[in-house]
């Protein structure tokens, strides 16, 4: 069973996906409400599974990875999980998205180097499964 979510656990998430560090009276403070109310928002948002878990979002430089890219998946059938078990397997995925339309899977890559990433693509296109894919490296990140 999905969460429902109202308006102030939206704006709660959306303060939480911009710094998940922001302390709890910072939190309540941009939301107009008390620490209590935030705490009691993010216990239920945890135990009903709407939060996941808390992530570091890491500069590419940092860990090596300078070549970032987006593959899109297309699949012999209508039934993927294999093809995604298989493709969980090469470390250079960083995720892997199901999508609608012409792709059935869209793979978000990152590696140390074109070789690097060459290999990873030739690993994914020997899945057993995969029928086409076309990949974009991606050059910048366009920000608001």
């Amino acid at each position: 069973m999905e969460p429902i979510l109202d308006d102030l656990d939206r704006r709660l998430l959306a303060l939480l996906r911009d710094n998940a560090r922001d302390p709890v009276v910072t939190l309540a403070a941009r939301l107009g409400v008390t620490r209590a109310t935030v705490n009691k928002r993010l216990n239920r948002l945890l135990d009903s599974g709407a939060i996941l878990g808390f992530s570091v979002r890491v500069h590419d430089a940092a860990e090596g990875s300078t070549i970032r890219a987006i593959t899109l998946i297309a699949v012999e059938s209508r039934d993927a999980r294999d093809a995604i078990r298989s493709l969980h397997g090469i470390p250079e995925i960083a995720a892997l998205h199901t999508t609608n339309g012409r792709w059935d899977l869209v793979a978000e890559l990152r590696c140390t180097s074109l070789t690097a990433l060459d290999g990873a693509l030739g690993a994914l296109r020997g899945i057993e499964g995969i029928r086409d894919s076309e990949t974009s490296i991606l050059l910048s990140t366009a920000t608001a």
